[in-house]
């Protein structure tokens, strides 16, 4: 699970989730990526299962690229708590994703491999996603 190795003070406001990706939204490390289409909060849990899925369909062949990083801490209340007495603990951590951001990267195994693996890993993530290639001139 993905988490920062500093967590001291860490309680941020929920923030907003408008406009488009400007960075990372393209491919760079691999040959395939998967790309988000919408806005969300993906956690550290669902980054796991996502990678989990698409190594085990490649059996460990190519090499998978994670690009987002659950940094931002979300906070929860005990059951049966009253209203009041400050913000509650940290209980999990999200990476904020906008519509555009390429969020894992796949290399080394062949389209109709990629293809299959990303479909099994973006069945884990609660956005809607699209299949992206390399494109064809190098980027910087």
């Amino acid at each position: 699970m993905l988490l920062p190795k500093r967590v001291k003070y860490r309680r941020v406001h929920r923030g907003r989730m408008t406009g488009k990706a400007t960075r990372g939204n393209f491919v760079s490390n691999g040959e395939f990526g998967i790309q988000a289409t919408e806005p969300c909060w993906i956690t550290s849990n669902q980054i796991e299962a996502a990678r989990i899925a698409m190594t085990r369909y490649t059996k460990r062949g190519g090499q998978v690229w994670i690009k987002i990083f659950p940094d931002k801490p979300i906070t929860a209340r005990p059951a049966d708590t009253r209203m009041g007495k400050g913000k509650g603990n940290v209980d999990y951590w999200v990476a904020v994703v906008k519509p555009g951001r390429v969020m894992f990267e796949l290399g080394g195994v062949e389209e109709s491999v990629a293809r299959e693996a990303m479909r099994l890993a973006a069945n884990k993530l609660p956005v809607k996603c699209k299949f992206v290639k390399k494109e064809g001139g190098e980027q910087e």
